[in-house]
């Protein structure tokens, strides 16, 4: 009986475990909460990675499993469901949309992932989407105006060139302004980075955000974390765009007889004779001799109307509970404006950018409490340009005027106005000086432990990190030059061209170089949460050590060869009472090898609080108030970075050569060499400290329809590291010894606000963001005087300064009876000056402070965005204010060079200007002209200062979703078409070049306006 029992328990194990083994087809729909179809959901089966569909036409699927697995549901903008699959063979599912409330929006910091409800400090998080359609290498370009306290400003459009930026204002005049950017975890460029990479980009902005990074954490905090697989089947994402540049705003120049008749008048204006005679101008309006008085337009002979580029991404997700992985890949190529020589094949002369990166994460779960997340990633950056490089062509472009000379002879010679880099024929420069190309390459890795230690304590963890990362950039340059001629103004008596040689032919040579450095970083975190009822407790500790060190092109100084080296242990204690009342205390304790050991480390203390006066009953009663939270912050962090100075508590001596002593008598020369202090120690020089507040309140009204944060803001940067230039010589020193001697003090305020509501079927939000900031320098070192407008102490960092303009000298008698203005002979039409101080003349003494900062100091942005049914809209405009800067050079100062250098801008000869006997007004637009030197008239002063405050059209992004039930038939998941333009229209009243340059000359790259049409799918 008992053998019979076991042969059928023993038979009845076997069946169920061969019906275990069976597959079985699973069917249903997937319904979202309106009962409405869901086309596109992925849904796999639980740790079996690339086992998995998608719901079709009618949200239906079908699917083949084992019984006893469970199916997992995931649709964007819905919450994941899972269902453990038994004896059932259909499975109806709705879906639920995911909960977008800002109390449950989850912000990451520098302690890790919080709900937005809880953060005390001011901390920013980026809607990584919309700093997608910006076209540039870098995400850098894409942050003014998006993103509140970021201020930005892009001075060259060059293809891999990139904006700098600042968090909430330039808060130093020492040599780090730069805000600190980590990429999962450790300190990397954001230029290599691509953005489809990226899953989240928060901007840390005051103490209780920032002083955890202690002596790195004064000019702000940018913590971005890249994407990570999930658990399902396989997704693949690509993208695809073309793009299409044209510069947004060229300098544009008159003809070459608008030219000639010009030069001729600031000739005679000035007494002097005609620069070209009548006959030499009738020959050039006629066209009658182009090798001597030719019309060149240097800007169609060597620039294209626009430039292609483009962009491709690829990633792939996925894996199973066990084990997750993203891997992608990305191309970008931005080509560049110039025009090149079709008969050159074997290499491109043009201005080209190329970029290529790399990305694998993979998450292990080694056991049930530990995780191993391993990343590796890297890009490659190819830059291309020019034999004689971009800067030198856009001093040519500026220079060569129409008339200058042709671009070639007639007889076959290769014009050029010296044989100096700078001053080739620009198709010349562009076309056959060779090119330059260089690379920048970088692998970087990282390791994460993550541990949990519940069975100690619940809610202890311990977080391990590792980086390694290397560096490298190589350059090879191969430069060539054709033989080059300059033409007399006068022909021989047989009519031929007196030609000067102004440079023999080079024949193409090279030269390399290579730079290169390593980082290794290592971090762990031990982390504890606990919950009491309404009692919320958390705490961090945080030990960090980092090494930089250079590994070529290091020269002979060992100082050049050791490691940067940082360490530092930080904490963070926090609290709240029922999300209602929070409290946190951050520290760092950090510390750099470059300063002497008693001033080695700092202590950075923060302490922040917040009342979420939302959840008051006198609130929550209302029923529109989602959120209302006051936060107030103050703290202290550091700036270690003084730039490449090693070591400043160190002397340095030299040996003197050309008998640096003198021994004997005064009538006597003995000279000895010796040796002396080439840099003089200061042991007491350590980092700079920004002590910050900040008051902030974040809000959130009608179930999230309104929704933004404010701040105000404040901060004082003492210990400014800076040279003591102005130190009395009977001190006996013979090198200036450096010192913390520099006060700033800023004030400002930033926010943003959100609108969105539904119209009909359209849903509609309205954005807008601003960043204003004022800095004031409080103590500097500098010259003493008299006279304390001369001091910057009391201004702003980079203020404008210059004399003040009256307009100009109406006639002699207004000369006479004006303060004598010492810069040279004036005459009427001349630039009048104020005597500021006083003393009957006009010098150096009479500079102060005129217009704004050539920095921008106020950075705003706004936009709308409509959505219906698969065609959504985006329209983005940015602008900043409170910036002035100087124009000049040979365009802006007409024939400043007296020899023929220099062009002219068609907005100044069209300009009202000053002209004897025609046009003799004192408040004309341009003084009188001058042919040459004007040493008067070329003064920095209000008269050349501009406004440089603008708005354009940053972007307008237009997209199409092309039905689900049409791209799920080429087993597609979804596809979207779609339209960007950046740059398209700015509103500003300089004129002249892009004012986002803020280039005193326009000799620079020009930024481009873009248009790109690009498609992403997802299988």
């Amino acid at each position: 009986m008992k053998f019979i029992l076991l042969t059928c328990i023993v038979l009845m194990g076997m069946f169920f475990n061969v019906r275990a083994q069976e597959e079985i087809t699973v069917k249903g729909v997937v319904l979202d909460e309106q009962n409405l179809p869901l086309i596109g959901v992925s849904i796999a089966v639980s740790n079996m990675p690339g086992l998995g569909t998608t719901t079709v036409t009618d949200g239906k699927y079908s699917i083949k499993m084992r019984p006893f697995q469970t199916l997992i549901f995931s649709y964007i903008g819905y919450q994941k469901k899972e269902v453990l699959v038994k004896d059932q063979r259909t499975i109806n599912v709705t879906m639920k949309e995911n909960d977008d409330s800002k109390l449950n929006e989850v912000v990451i910091t520098a302690t890790g992932a919080e709900k937005r409800i809880a953060v005390t400090g001011a901390i920013t998080t980026v809607d990584v989407e919309r700093l997608k359609s910006n076209p540039s290498t870098s995400m850098a370009d894409a942050l003014a105006g998006v993103v509140p306290g970021i201020q930005a400003m892009q001075s060259s459009g060059r293809p891999g060139s990139v904006s700098e930026f600042w968090i909430r204002s330039i808060s130093t005049f020492g040599a780090n302004n730069s805000a600190l950017v980590l990429i999962d975890g450790f300190e990397r460029d954001m230029n290599e980075i691509n953005v489809e990479d990226v899953a989240s980009f928060s901007v840390l902005k005051d103490a209780s955000a920032t002083a955890i990074y202690g002596s790195r954490g004064a000019n702000g905090v940018i913590l971005i974390t890249t994407k990570r697989g999930k658990e399902g089947k396989v997704e693949i994402n690509a993208k695809i765009e073309g793009f299409y540049n044209t510069a947004t705003k060229l300098p544009d120049f008159a003809d070459g007889y608008t030219y000639a008749s010009l030069a001729n008048e600031a000739k005679t204006t000035r007494n002097l004779q005609p620069l070209y005679s009548a006959s030499e101008m009738e020959i050039l309006r006629l066209g009658l001799d182009p090798d001597l008085f030719p019309n060149v337009d240097w800007m169609d002979v060597l620039l294209r109307d626009g430039a292609k580029s483009q962009r491709s991404i690829l990633n792939l997700s996925g894996g199973g509970k066990t084990a997750r992985y993203f891997v992608s890949g990305g191309y970008q190529n931005q080509q560049g404006m110039y025009k090149v020589d079709e008969a050159i094949g074997d290499y491109n002369t043009n201005t080209n950018f190329k970029k290529y990166t790399y990305r694998l994460n993979v998450d292990m779960d080694i056991t049930k409490s530990t995780l191993l997340k391993v990343g590796v990633s890297g890009s490659l950056r190819q830059q291309n340009d020019p034999g004689v490089g971009t800067n030198a062509i856009w001093t040519t472009l500026m220079g060569y005027n129409p008339i200058m000379m042709p671009m070639q002879y007639s007889n076959g010679k290769i014009p050029s106005w010296t044989g100096k880099d700078d001053n080739l024929n620009p198709w010349v420069q562009g076309t056959m000086t060779g090119y330059n190309e260089s690379w920048t390459n970088n692998i970087q890795t990282t390791l994460n432990l993550e541990q949990k230690l519940d069975f100690i304590t619940n809610g202890l963890k311990f977080i391990g990190r590792y980086g390694y990362d290397t560096n490298n950039d190589n350059y090879v340059k191969r430069f060539k030059r054709p033989e080059l001629w300059n033409a007399a103004r006068y022909r021989n008596a047989d009519g031929t061209l007196v030609f000067t040689r102004v440079a023999e032919e080079q024949k193409m040579t090279q030269t390399s170089g290579s730079d290169g450095d390593r980082r290794d970083f290592f971090e762990w975190d031990l982390l504890y949460n606990k919950d009491l009822g309404n009692h919320h407790f958390g705490a961090i500790t945080k030990y960090t050590q980092s090494s930089k060190v250079f590994t070529q092109n290091i020269g002979t100084d060992l100082k050049n060869g050791i490691a940067r080296r940082n360490q530092g242990i930080a904490g963070r204690v926090n609290y709240n009472w029922n999300n209602r009342y929070y409290i946190d205390f951050n520290f760092g304790y950090t510390g750099s090898e470059n300063f002497h050991k008693d001033y080695r480390f700092g202590f950075f203390p923060a302490i922040s609080g917040a009342w979420n006066i939302g959840e008051e009953s006198f609130l929550k009663k209302l029923g529109w108030v989602n959120m209302f939270k006051v936060r107030y912050s103050y703290g202290k962090a550091g700036n270690d970075n003084m730039g490449d100075i090693r070591f400043p508590y160190l002397y340095t001596v030299e040996q003197m050569t050309g008998g640096g002593y003198n021994f004997g008598g005064y009538d006597s020369n003995n000279p000895w060499n010796g040796i002396r202090y080439s840099s003089i120690a200061s042991p007491n020089v350590t980092w700079e400290i920004a002590t910050k507040q900040d008051l902030g309140l974040d809000y959130s009204f009608f179930g999230d329809k309104i929704n933004g944060a404010f701040d105000l803001f404040s901060e004082l940067r003492e210990g400014i590291y800076m040279r003591r230039e102005y130190l009395p010589g009977f001190a006996g020193l013979e090198s200036d010894p450096s010192a913390n001697v520099g006060i700033v003090k800023v004030r400002g305020f930033d926010g943003n606000i959100a609108v969105t509501q539904k119209l009909f079927n359209v849903d509609l939000t309205f954005r807008a963001n601003v960043t204003y900031s004022k800095n004031e320098i409080i103590e500097r070192d500098e010259e003493n005087t008299i006279y304390e407008y001369r001091l910057q102490e009391g201004h702003r960092i980079n203020q404008a300064r210059g004399l003040v303009s009256l307009g100009l000298f109406k006639d002699y008698d207004d000369i006479r009876n004006s303060p004598q203005q010492t810069f040279g002979t004036v005459m009427p039409g001349d630039i009048k000056y104020k005597d500021v101080n006083g003393d009957g003349k006009v010098d150096g003494n009479d500079v102060v402070a005129i217009g704004a900062t050539t920095r921008p100091n106020l950075t705003y942005g706004f936009g709308l965005s409509a959505r219906w049914k698969g065609l959504d809209i985006n329209m983005h405009f940015q602008g900043v204010g409170k910036s002035s800067y100087f124009i000049s050079g040979s365009s802006v100062f007409m024939f400043s060079g007296g020899d023929g250098w220099g062009n002219v801008l068609t907005s100044l000869a069209n300009s009202n200007r000053w002209i004897l006997g025609t046009n003799e007004d004192p408040n004309a637009e341009y003084p009188r002209l001058t042919y040459g030197n004007n040493s008067n008239n070329y003064q920095r002063s209000s008269f050349w200062l501009r406004d440089g405050s603008y708005l354009r059209l940053k972007t307008l992004d237009v997209g199409y979703q092309i039905p689900k039930s049409l791209v799920n038939r080429v087993r597609i998941s979804n596809a979207r078409i779609f339209f960007v333009g950046t740059n398209l229209y700015t509103f500003s009243k300089f004129k002249l070049w892009d004012p986002e340059l803020g280039n005193p000359d326009g000799k620079v790259y020009p930024l481009s306006r873009t248009f790109s049409l690009g498609l992403s799918v997802g299988l």
